[in-house]
């Protein structure tokens, strides 16, 4: 079988939801290629889409929250979004690139890609099978617009979400968000802190701002450092991600029990070592804590679909939101201490997780693809 994944880096979710998927069909001995689109155009225009979003999400949450808002209330017009009118603009590019191409499926953990398929479908193109995989746990703006043979929702009750949009439901496949094989892994904390050259000896607080290390959480690293001043067993590992702006700040500060990482390749690592877990609310970050089963502290989130994966996470008691850094850093010190609190949090994401996500999607597309050969072949 013959896959192509079109992804954008507009958030790090979207490219490791695609690269589980990757890693499970490459070990099932399938032909994939991972592209974003707009690299194929120039990789000046993937540049600046992908930087643009990441630089509002870092500097003006609040910008991207009222355009998020926008885009819900543009979806209640009887017309079509400014979203897949800017994407028709990829049309031929797309269009002459599968052309030269052979794919039996196209996989899209990004929505920028259905719209441009969907350009193509529209326009009376033929394209391969398309299976979109929502990283958010909502249906977000536009997906209603995209054509697709599959839609992956993160969970069984949001399915209502998506038909709630008019996606029909014999097209919607509550999956979950795939990610990789690493994060599902038995590993003791010792072995984890060991293969990160961690003290086995202390507790660790891992805390994250995403792949883009986005949120203030210097305050929160401030409060947690005075909360655990007089405690000798705990110590705090900060992942920043992108950020090197954050990276250098945090350097600058006075941090007496506090390890700084930059990116990392070893996430699941970490969060095999770690004891709590404090990030914002992406969908994907998320997923990877529940699936490694940690107890996971939400920080405020940007506004738009991160409160949306707050809430629901929270609602199914598999986190706790918290609005400030002393809300933080009391409740990491008390999931640290409360044994009983943290299994029940960790059963629930046990419950309503799946670790599964990436291999039930490949079962998807293999069946979707001999089901469209067995068609071709039948007189």
């Amino acid at each position: 079988m013959d896959v192509l994944i079109f992804s954008c880096g507009t958030g790090g979710g979207h490219n490791s939801a695609g690269k589980a998927v990757l890693e499970e069909m490459q070990k099932r001995g399938h032909n994939v290629k991972f592209l974003n689109p707009y690299s194929l155009r120039s990789n000046k225009l993937e540049s600046v889409i992908n930087n643009t979003y990441i630089k509002t999400v870092q500097k003006t949450p609040k910008l991207f929250g009222a355009i998020y808002k926008a885009g819900d209330l543009y979806r209640k017009l009887p017309f079509r979004s400014p979203v897949y009118f800017i994407n028709r603009g990829m049309e031929k590019t797309i269009h002459n690139y599968l052309c030269e191409n052979h794919f039996d499926v196209v996989i899209m953990p990004h929505i920028f890609p259905g719209e441009i398929l969907t350009n193509l479908r529209n326009h009376g193109f033929d394209v391969p099978k398309t299976i979109f995989i929502a990283t958010d746990y909502v249906c977000i703006p536009f997906t209603e617009e995209i054509i697709c043979d599959a839609y992956i929702a993160p969970a069984e009750d949001l399915v209502c979400d998506f038909t709630n949009r008019k996606i029909p439901k014999k097209k919607i496949y509550p999956y979950g968000i795939p990610v990789k094989k690493s994060f599902s892994e038995s590993i003791s904390k010792a072995a984890a802190k060991e293969i990160l050259g961690l003290d086995i000896n202390k507790k660790y607080i891992i805390i994250s701002g995403g792949s883009m290390g986005a949120g203030k959480i210097e305050k929160a690293i401030s409060e947690l450092e005075s909360a655990i001043s007089n405690r000798d067993d705990i110590r705090l590992a900060v992942i920043c991600g992108s950020n090197a702006g954050l990276y250098d700040k945090l350097i600058s500060m006075d941090l007496k029990k506090t390890k700084i990482i930059g990116s990392t390749d070893k996430m699941a690592v970490y969060l095999h070592a770690g004891e709590v877990f404090i990030t914002k609310p992406g969908g994907l970050s998320s997923t990877e804590a529940a699936v490694c089963g940690i107890p996971i502290l939400h920080t405020i989130s940007i506004p738009g679909c991160e409160t949306k994966n707050a809430h629901y996470f929270e609602k199914h008691k598999m986190s706790k939101l918290c609005a400030s850094p002393e809300e933080i850093a009391d409740n990491a010190i008390r999931f640290i201490d409360n044994e009983k609190y943290v299994k029940e949090m960790i059963f629930n994401q046990k419950k309503y997780i799946s670790s599964q996500a990436a291999k039930s999607i490949c079962d998807l597309a293999e069946s979707i693809c001999e089901t469209n050969l067995k068609e071709k072949r039948s007189p």
